[in-house]
This record gives C-alpha cells, sequence and structure tokens, in this order.
C-alpha cells in the first residue's frame, strides 16, 4: 500500500522535518511503501496550503495520508475541516494518524471490521481536529490579552520586531525641523500618524 508523509511545522524557525524518520520507521513497520514527502512551514489554520494541495492532487485511491498527529493537519476552523475531510474521503484516502492508535488498523482492517474502524476514526479524528483548533483559538487569545495588558502597563511599548516605519518617522522629523510652532495634531495630519508617535518622536529629538 502507497503511503504520502505529510510533515508541517507553524514558523520557518521550527523544523518542519523534525518527524520524518520517525513517520519514515512507522511505515516500514506497517508495510506501507512512502511514495511521496510533503514538509512546509504555513499555520495549521490555512487551508489553502501548497505542500498539502499536492499531495492531495497526487495522491491515488486507496493511498494513506500519513501524519504525525492530527494537529499537524489541522487547527482548521470547522468549515475548513469539513471541505478538507471531504477532499481526503472524496479522493478516497485513508488518513492515518501515528499517535492515534486506532487508525493504524485501516492500514491492515478490511470488511466489517475496517468500517466499524472507519466509523471510530473518523469520530476521534474529528475530536481531535476540534481540540487542536480550540487550543489555537486559545493560545491566540493568550497573546492578545498578554499584548494588551504590556500596553496598558507602557502605552510607549511596542512588539519586539515591529519596527518603526523610517520614512514616516523621517516626515514628522522633517515637519517639526520646518514648523517648530505647528501642534502635534496638524503634524500627525500632515505625516499620516499617530498623535504619540509625534509625541515620542519629540521626546527622543529632545534627549538626543
Amino acid at each position: 500500500m502507497n503511503a504520502h508523509l505529510y510533515l508541517r511545522a507553524s514558523t520557518k524557525d521550527q523544523d518542519a522535518n523534525r518527524a520524518k524518520a520517525a513517520l519514515e520507521l512507522f511505515a516500514v513497520e506497517k508495510g506501507l511503501n512512502i511514495v511521496g514527502v510533503y514538509a512546509e512551514n504555513i499555520s495549521g489554520t490555512k487551508l489553502n496550503r501548497p505542500e498539502l494541495l499536492a499531495l492531495l492532487d497526487t495522491a491515488k485511491e486507496g493511498d494513506v495520508l500519513l501524519v504525525e498527529s492530527v494537529d499537524r493537519l489541522s487547527r482548521l476552523s470547522q468549515a475548513d475541516w469539513d471541505t478538507l475531510k471531504a477532499t481526503i474521503r472524496a479522493k478516497g484516502l485513508r488518513l492515518v494518524v501515528a499517535d492515534l492508535p486506532t487508525s493504524h488498523m485501516l492500514v491492515e482492517a478490511k470488511g466489517i471490521t475496517g468500517q466499524i474502524m472507519d466509523v471510530i476514526n473518523n469520530m476521534l479524528i474529528d475530536l481531535m481536529a476540534t481540540m487542536a483548533r480550540l487550543d489555537q483559538e486559545k493560545r491566540v487569545e493568550r497573546i492578545k490579552q498578554g499584548l494588551e495588558n504590556k500596553r496598558i502597563a507602557d502605552p510607549e511599548w511596542r512588539p519586539a520586531g515591529k519596527g518603526r516605519n523610517a520614512a514616516k518617522w523621517a516626515k514628522v522629523k522633517e515637519t517639526l525641523t520646518k514648523y517648530p510652532t505647528m501642534s502635534a495634531d496638524e503634524v500627525a495630519r500632515v505625516a499620516h500618524c499617530g498623535v504619540a508617535t509625534v509625541y515620542r518622536i519629540k521626546r527622543e529629538t529632545i534627549s538626543a
């Protein structure tokens, strides 16, 4: 039986191929023939993933779609998850999840046993996909709350890595130099920025 490995990591700083060796070993133990490995660094909340779409386009009916865990395949919204499931089913693929033992039987089980395990497996994968989505939503909410708390504690705080707009700062400085009596509100309108930015630049100019 042919198998297509799908590997995903959320960011470029993570290694999408981290689980490749473990999945290859899993495939060998189950007697699967690996015909494709698809790895990408992209959020699991996105349905439009180039490597996943390539896998779905290439795979044939009866092939195995092998993933390490459900959250590597999906942190999708319910609607997008339903779309992905429908695509996998329409292609006639067997979704096997390495850390979900019930799915392993899809490689071997046939007849009524295979049908029963398919139903059970689908229910468990649905549950795990929902948990992955809720975990993602909670993570995003915690990040938002943390950022908001920092902004409340320090209105001038900016997230690390969010650099200033050099052109905008240059415009504010130029305006302040040419029109020293212009109010902060007027400067902000001319430079198309917030008043807080004008005051911050004024403070930096004075301290310099």
